[in-house]
């Protein structure tokens, strides 16, 4: 089997993606900025993970090369890896721009450039892209214009890169809103978070992996985005 590479598996969705398609038997890439120690227990069943700041061009395209030598050809890529800087960080706007762009489509953009041919097929819709978004990326965010903006960016790039890849490659993306909350939310964060869905409750991370999957398994659908929003555009 074809390796799937996966972005950002340190925590989160990421991390519950890489361990949901090892026990699925799928053989796993994972890239990681930080080093936690979950990301042992994934090496333990078998992933291969490299560790990489993708804002780095040298290292980006170091890590490109690296792939080609390693990999004969992929299943997938899951573009997850993210950055959440909001306009009052503390960082000049310039410089929060441009993170939020270099890493939620200047990196998808050129990996998918790089690495399309590892991902070809003789087989139609026989591969995959998979853009994970954000719900915000359709509303728009007060204090997070940037992050924002940056992954409606990503949207679009899932709509070029289906028409450009078709018809061996499918391109999709993902849009979650609130799937997990974080240990240092507190109670009123929480409440105020679930009011927003016509589902007030966490998607959760198995509601995220049930969609990658639904996607890989998919042999029908490219240049779509599944949107794990609990209902929030109607409330």
């Amino acid at each position: 089997m074809k390796p799937i590479l996966i972005t950002g598996v340190g925590r989160r969705l990421g991390l519950a993606t890489a361990k949901a398609l090892l026990a699925d038997g799928w053989p796993v890439i994972g890239t990681y900025r930080s080093h936690y120690p979950e990301l042992d227990e994934l090496r333990s069943h078998g992933a291969v993970l490299y560790r990489i700041d993708l804002l780095q061009p040298q290292a980006l395209t170091t890590f490109i090369d690296w792939i080609r030598q390693e990999c004969k050809g992929l299943r997938a890529i899951v573009h997850n890896a993210s950055d959440w800087l909001a306009e009052d960080a503390g960082v000049p706007v310039t410089e929060v721009f441009q993170q939020m762009m270099a890493i939620h489509a200047g990196v998808p953009y050129q990996l998918n450039l790089a690495l399309a041919e590892l991902l070809d097929t003789e087989e139609i819709g026989g591969a995959d892209i998979i853009h994970v978004t954000d719900y915000v990326a359709q509303k728009g965010s007060a204090k997070h214009i940037a992050y924002a903006a940056s992954k409606a960016a990503l949207e679009n790039l899932t709509l070029s890169f289906a028409a450009k890849l078709a018809p061996t490659i499918k391109v999709n993306s993902i849009a979650p809103a609130m799937m997990l909350f974080n240990e240092h939310d507190d109670a009123t964060y929480r409440e105020k978070s679930l009011a927003k869905a016509l589902l007030p409750k966490v998607g959760g991370d198995m509601e995220f992996v049930s969609a990658v999957r639904y996607l890989l398994h998919s042999r029908y659908m490219t240049g779509s985005c599944l949107n794990l929003d609990g209902g929030r555009p109607l409330k």
